[in-house]
């Protein structure tokens, strides 16, 4: 899991870097940016000139000033624009990031530690220290007689093994692609992510001279509006992961606290719920452009989570057929292993009698 961990946080950071080297592009587009905001800002000086002339009133200037802010904002806008947006939203990507790492280095931590009082609960019990070492279970095997009844325990001990092997590895196929299917949503978020704020600041010049126009005044709020929403997902998906990061912690903490301190406790509840709070991750991705918006409100994204709530339900979808038929795949074979287990017991004791005679 950390390997894969690792190779996704690389993803991540070329998906920033990507961000980083578009950004220059935004200065291709202020040439016809300009352009349509000069013709716009013609009209809309002209219009009420004449409207206050043809009503023999004062001309007031202060209105008059807008289109040129909106082209001085054109003119420096990968740095006065994009530059404040960014520096000011910054921050709590950061604080959020933080926060996240915090409670990741904490669960690691505490599941090495679940992981070694498991290894050594099991090794304390003879009658599961065999499943899990391999010296054990040929130590096991050496005190062991010829008679029926060790013969039958021997095939017992091969069938128990294989069976836990198999149970062991059908949970962490689970759990691995589960994981997979986990951090390949957050992946999908942040490349959405970043595609939105490409193209939103690729653009930005042209929407912010469509601003200059009667009727079109509303694009630049907008456009804010939609650039913020796009940005905080990401701080928002950094909380959802902290958050789960940190019951999966408690989790631990608990299960940790019932190893020490209660010797019948069984951990397969537990990898049980761990498996459950994944599917739970990945459809709670795809709710986080919903939670952005109730932050900052962007008209015209409703469609959009629409279908990204109907994409979580698919991928929840995708996620249970995957586990359901995985389930079938796997119960089968392990059938077919505690035969074959079975048969490599038969074969070892006979094979132990013929050397020995």
């Amino acid at each position: 899991m950390m390997l894969m961990t690792i190779e996704f946080d690389n993803l991540h950071t070329i998906l920033r870097s990507l961000y980083s080297e578009m950004m220059p592009l935004c200065s291709n587009m202020a040439g016809v940016a300009k352009g349509i905001a000069g013709l716009g800002a013609l009209f809309y000086v002209a219009v009420r000139v004449w409207q206050s002339l043809a009503r023999a009133e004062a001309i007031d200037v202060y209105p008059l000033l807008r289109p040129f802010a909106v082209g001085f904002c054109i003119m420096f806008f990968p740095t006065f624009v994009l530059g404040t947006i960014n520096g000011v939203l910054s921050p709590v990507v950061q604080g959020t990031n933080r926060m996240l790492e915090s409670q990741t280095m904490d669960m690691n931590k505490y599941r090495e530690q679940k992981d070694k009082l498991e290894y050594e609960a099991m090794m304390r019990n003879p009658e599961t220290a065999y499943l899990v070492s391999n010296e054990e279970f040929d130590r096991q095997l050496e005190e062991l007689g010829w008679s029926p009844g060790d013969m039958i325990t021997m095939a017992g001990m091969y069938i128990e093994r294989g069976m836990y092997n198999m149970k062991k590895a059908i949970r962490d196929f689970f759990r691995e692609v589960l994981e997979l299917l986990f951090a390949a949503a957050a992946l999908l978020i942040d490349t959405l992510r970043t595609f939105f704020l490409i193209v939103l600041s690729i653009l930005g010049p042209i929407a912010f001279a469509i601003s200059v126009w009667d009727g079109f005044h509303s694009t630049l709020t907008q456009w804010v509006c939609r650039y913020v929403q796009i940005y905080l997902w990401l701080p928002v998906a950094d909380l959802f992961s902290t958050i789960l990061a940190k019951i999966q912690v408690l989790m631990l903490q608990n299960d940790i606290s019932e190893l020490q301190n209660n010797p019948n406790f069984s951990l397969e509840a537990s990898n049980g719920v761990y498996i459950v709070f994944l599917i739970i991750g990945i459809i709670g991705y795809f709710t986080i452009p919903t939670v952005a918006g109730w932050i900052i409100q962007a008209g015209g994204s409703g469609s959009y989570g629409r279908a990204v709530t109907q994409l979580a339900g698919r991928g929840a979808g995708i996620a249970g057929g995957v586990a359901g038929a995985a389930a079938g795949n796997m119960a089968g074979r392990a059938g077919r292993a505690g035969v074959n287990a079975g048969k490599a017991a038969w074969n070892h004791t006979v094979g132990r009698l013929i050397k020995r005679k």
